[in-house]
């Protein structure tokens, strides 16, 4: 006997970068939607923003609303590798590993050159006479 009670499928959803803002300035609602809907396609709900262009003090300005991600994640939401990142940084959740990589990365120096500068008054070394 086939049920009665219509099925109910779990849509997906998913909270990301919704892209808005003028070329070469771009700007950025962090947003709940279905994970099928493209990023022009219609948002849920707006939790946050994310100004990508740092301003006079080299600072990127996040605005975010933890409860209502809060109740979004219990819903079952995704997080997109972005707003995983921009989470991980505020303290939300844990560091995202893209960013620990990065950091490491920053952290390298330069490389320095290899080529040794010749001091005046003293002979170079017997095994390189083009120094």
């Amino acid at each position: 006997m086939a049920s009665a009670l219509p099925k109910f499928t779990k849509i997906a959803k998913v909270i990301r970068l919704n892209r808005h803002g003028c070329t070469n300035r771009p700007f950025y609602h962090i947003v709940v939607q279905k994970t099928k809907d493209n990023q022009d396609g219609p948002v849920i709900e707006q939790v946050g923003s994310f100004d990508a262009m740092p301003n006079n003090k080299n600072e990127k300005l996040v605005a975010l609303n933890f409860e209502r991600i809060q109740y979004w994640l219990s819903q079952g939401a995704k997080l997109s590798d972005p707003v995983a990142q921009l989470l991980g940084l505020s303290g939300f959740l844990p560091n995202h590993p893209r960013t620990i990589i990065q950091a490491w990365k920053n952290r390298r120096e330069p490389p320095r050159e290899r080529k040794i500068e010749a001091i005046k008054g003293i002979a170079p070394p017997l095994d390189n006479p083009k120094l």
